[in-house]
């Protein structure tokens, strides 16, 4: 699932190419939103909100999307040839005369009123890239469950917006706790360095075309090295050497140092 930074990246994406430019073709291939037609209407912004895409269009309405797993926005020239995926797995075709926003695999795509936004994410916590960040509500909703796992109190989009399973197992790390471990054993210093640290990764990595949370990017080193734990199934922990762990949590893989991280394992 894409993190907050990459929807951002595609919401820039989508606002350049659409923003400001007048509809020539609209094709919307859901069922219930088919029939719509917003050829001739205005894009007026692309907008992200934690994980979710929303595309403002003139007359009110907003069309709503979110990746998930495996969906993509694709923009191409005119001309160009689509390399989203096969016709089948298109959802959505917006186009002016200058671009084409192709979505790809879209498990959500609608169509609202741009004043019932809050109806599609007005459940969602303080968003780290976005201007109602706020650190203090943000903890609050992370540790409001003290038995939860905090693997999962972290991706869990009503406590803060933006946090996938890459930041996750890079938080998790830095924290010196494992996912399992139960909010509510967590020392208050380190919480609050917590939800510091996921602001701070998400802020250093919007305008990156390769994240890193470690900086070897930036000092020049191979793609291994990038992140800290996550993906690195026992291969040596970069602080200690010790082979990386993994297991599922929540149906999705879960990575861990077993010597820098304490807590339970599952």
């Amino acid at each position: 699932m894409p993190e907050g930074d990459t929807v951002l990246q595609t919401a820039g994406r989508l606002r350049t190419a659409l923003a400001g430019r007048i509809l020539t073709r609209s094709d919307l291939r859901v069922p219930r939103f088919a029939p719509a037609d917003l050829t001739g209407r205005t894009v007026l912004d692309v907008a992200s909100r934690g994980k979710h895409l929303l595309t403002r269009v003139e007359g009110g309405l907003t069309l709503h999307s979110h990746l998930r797993m495996d969906g993509a926005w694709r923009v191409y020239a005119p001309g160009e040839r689509w390399r989203g995926g096969p016709a089948h797995q298109i959802r959505a075709v917006l186009a002016n005369t200058e671009h084409t926003a192709v979505g790809y695999r879209l498990p959500v795509l609608e169509l609202l009123r741009t004043r019932d936004e809050d109806q599609a994410v007005g459940h969602l916590g303080p968003d780290l890239l976005g201007p109602d960040w706020n650190a203090d509500t943000a903890l609050r909703n992370l540790l409001s469950d003290p038995g939860r796992p905090l693997g999962e109190a972290l991706l869990d989009q009503r406590n803060l917006a933006g946090i996938g399973n890459v930041y996750k197992a890079e938080l998790c790390f830095l924290a010196g706790v494992t996912p399992w471990l139960p909010v509510g054993d967590l020392a208050a210093p380190t919480a609050v360095r917590l939800v510091t640290t996921a602001k701070q990764f998400l802020e250093a990595n919007r305008d990156r075309p390769m994240r890193t949370t470690t900086g070897a990017a930036l000092r020049g080193h191979g793609p291994r090295e990038r992140l800290w734990v996550y993906g690195r199934t026992n291969r040596p922990c970069l602080r200690c050497g010790t082979p990386i762990r993994s297991a599922d949590q929540d149906s999705r893989p879960a990575y861990w140092c077993p010597r820098c991280q304490s807590g339970p394992t599952s």
